[in-house]
């Protein structure tokens, strides 16, 4: 009797191990629901506009929380930004995975939204690009600072991200987790991180303020070298910064530029 015990026991642990390494009998995980159409809209629009702007290009990407459950986010396919449709929207779980890509490659940079979705919680859209003018800055050392009203949110001033703290020989992408976690503290309650060599971060409680933060952060780094060249710049004070970023904070005052941006693009599939 003892020894039909063994047996039995051994045979039930080799079972589950079987079931285990093979996934069999695993249900998939649930999606949260449908989101918002009016979320996945501005989703697209987001896409087309950072494009349009030149702070995307071919590169890049921008997601949202999730309306339906705050620990999941939407991010489109892997796919050229300016060709973003409703129908490439996928979602995903805080560890940066599909719920169901139906096949589809994803961006291998997804792991920079969960991240900073764990860690942020105030969160609620994500813009990753490699825009062209903040490179130099980044390369530099050099303090991305706001130099106009338009660009108060920068407050203090950006932090920059180095990857060679995390990963001493890497390609400066963001590829895991772990260098992901390491990009969210850089960030910490920053609306904007720069990633020394590839390019910066902005995060925003909508996607219309997220867009808004993405193109004036653009914006901002392209006066900020061309002031460099005529001599000493005058900042704005965190003072001066913290309330000229009043009306950025209102969804009125950011509807005038959201609208125009998107009337650029026009009427989207």
């Amino acid at each position: 009797m003892q020894r039909f015990k063994i047996a039995a026991i051994v045979a039930l642990c080799a079972c589950v191990a079987f079931v285990a390494s093979t996934g069999a009998q695993q249900p998939p995980t649930a999606s949260a629901g449908a989101p918002d159409p009016k979320l996945i809209e501005d989703l697209v629009y987001a896409n087309r506009i950072l494009y349009d702007q030149g702070v995307l290009d071919s590169f890049g990407h921008v997601s949202a929380r999730s309306d339906k459950d705050p620990n999941r986010f939407l991010l489109a396919r892997s796919v050229a930004p300016g060709l973003v449709t409703a129908g490439d929207i996928l979602e995903f779980d805080m560890n940066g995975e599909p719920i169901d890509a139906r096949g589809r490659a994803v961006y291998s940079e997804r792991f920079i939204h969960a991240a900073i979705y764990r860690a942020r919680p105030d969160v609620k859209a994500i813009v990753h690009s490699h825009s062209p003018a903040i490179i130099p800055l980044g390369v530099t050392g050099t303090i991305l600072r706001p130099i106009y009203h338009m660009s108060a949110f920068l407050g203090a001033g950006a932090p920059i991200f180095e990857i060679r703290n995390v990963a001493e020989v890497s390609d400066l992408m963001i590829r895991d987790n772990k260098v992901a976690d390491a990009l969210a503290k850089s960030l910490g309650d920053h609306p904007v991180v720069l990633m020394r060599g590839h390019g910066s971060v902005a995060v925003g409680n909508s996607v219309p303020q997220v867009v808004f933060r993405a193109i004036y952060t653009e914006v901002n780094a392209r006066l900020q070298a061309d002031a460099a060249k005529l001599g000493p710049i005058t900042f704005l004070t965190p003072e001066e910064a913290a309330k000229a970023d009043v009306a950025t904070e209102s969804p009125f005052s950011l509807s005038r530029p959201w609208e125009l941006w998107k009337a650029r693009i026009g009427k989207i599939q």
